[in-house]
């Protein structure tokens, strides 16, 4: 596989996964790295196949994956409709209404603007507003680890093009955050705050820590 346009790159020949899906993703996998891929083109973009070679052209910006296709072990095609989105486990659903429900927890004057508010990649937990009207996303996880911190990230990304939402910063919120995510959140300017179940839920107990 060659990757060419803001930089160039080249994998050798070995065997790999390579899904093309429905939206016009095309990703490039091995048999390790668990769901990142060694390379991959987000949609939109146009796939090309002649005889051998595979080109996978991003229709805005020009770039190019080709793909030399030496042997195909095994080509399969599945429809998987619609997707139910993530079902959170009780604990986590419930931190997400009880944050909204005070969501003074995070700072004086936030107002909720949403919960579950759409994106074209799933929903952010909570939109809400801090004191001087900044818009504020939140995304809630029992444990906060790196994988959180990206999915935010992510979130982040598309929420910060629109006008009338940007600038967009963020906040990871969990019962307990390990300090990897800690460092790559504060690394990109994501607030951690460290919830107390049973503080919001009127036990008496620590309130929230701002990091």
């Amino acid at each position: 596989m060659d990757y060419v346009g803001r930089l160039t790159a080249h994998l050798p020949m070995a065997p790999r996964l390579v899904l093309m899906k429905s939206d016009g993703s095309v990703s490039i996998h091995a048999d390790d790295r668990a769901y990142k891929p060694l390379n991959w083109m987000n949609p939109p973009c146009t796939a090309r196949e002649e005889e051998d070679v595979w080109t996978v052209t991003h229709d805005k910006s020009g770039e190019k994956l080709i793909l030399t296709i030496e042997e195909i072990l095994h080509d399969s095609s599945h429809e998987l409709g619609v997707d139910p989105g993530l079902v959170k486990d009780g604990v986590e659903a419930h931190l997400q209404e009880l944050l909204a429900g005070h969501i003074t927890t995070l700072g004086d004057g936030y107002t909720l603007i949403r919960r579950e508010f759409p994106t074209a990649i799933g929903p952010v937990d909570i939109l809400c507003r801090d004191g001087a009207g900044g818009t504020v996303a939140v995304e809630i996880k029992r444990r906060g680890e790196i994988d959180g911190v990206e999915q935010l990230t992510r979130y982040l990304e598309l929420l910060n093009r629109d006008p009338m939402l940007r600038p967009v910063r963020g906040i990871f919120a969990a019962q307990e955050i390990k300090p990897q995510a800690k460092v790559l959140a504060l690394d990109r300017g994501i607030g951690c705050v460290t919830l107390d179940y049973n503080g919001l839920r009127g036990i008496e107990s620590d309130v929230p820590t701002l990091f």
